[in-house]
């Protein structure tokens, strides 16, 4: 039964690793997804030879399965929690709100305006590039600011110039304030 315990809290272990890994590597993070890689081969490795040691028992082979799925769980769930990287974010409004971009402005996330031709009239976009840990913050800004804006946000692979990154380091010093 211990063995049963321990593949269990190995693939809780392993599998999240595994998931991270695999962000890390698509952001480009290599020396983070080198480092997991090598704590998730030697968990994995040892997970597995518990499952096939000796008797192979079915008992340890759905634990394993139902450890993965779990491990898979908890994985997504740690990566949201750190949200590694930049979301582009594209709000569209009716009329131009000063209001939103002061606000905008004044809480350091660097905006772009664009007036543009809509179906029935003007229309106004308004383009953010931000840490995306800070998208559910930028998104309650808007809706109390803008109710009916249309947002959307995509996940950038690179980006070069512009001052996001200054105004970021600042954002953060004067957050530890």
């Amino acid at each position: 039964m211990t063995n049963i315990l321990l593949i269990l809290i190995l693939q809780l272990v392993y599998v999240p690793l595994l998931t991270l890994r695999t962000i890390f590597l698509v952001k480009n993070l290599t020396l983070f997804a080198a480092i997991f890689g090598i704590l998730e081969m030697l968990i994995y490795v040892f997970g597995l030879s518990l499952v096939f040691n000796g008797d192979q028992s079915l008992l340890a082979m759905i634990v394993y399965a139902v450890g993965f799925g779990l491990g898979m769980f908890l994985g997504t769930k740690i990566e949201n929690k750190l949200a590694i990287g930049y979301v582009y974010v594209t709000i569209n409004t009716q009329n131009k709100n000063q209001e939103l971009i002061d606000s905008l402005r004044s809480n350091s996330f660097a905006v772009t305006t664009y007036v543009g031709e809509g179906r029935d009239s003007e229309r106004y976009k308004y383009e953010i590039l931000a840490k995306r840990n800070r998208e559910k913050e930028l998104f309650a800004l808007v809706e109390s600011i803008e109710p009916k804006a249309f947002m959307i946000s995509y996940e950038p692979k690179s980006f070069k110039g512009g001052f996001l990154v200054d105004r970021m380091r600042k954002h953060a010093r004067d957050k530890l304030k």
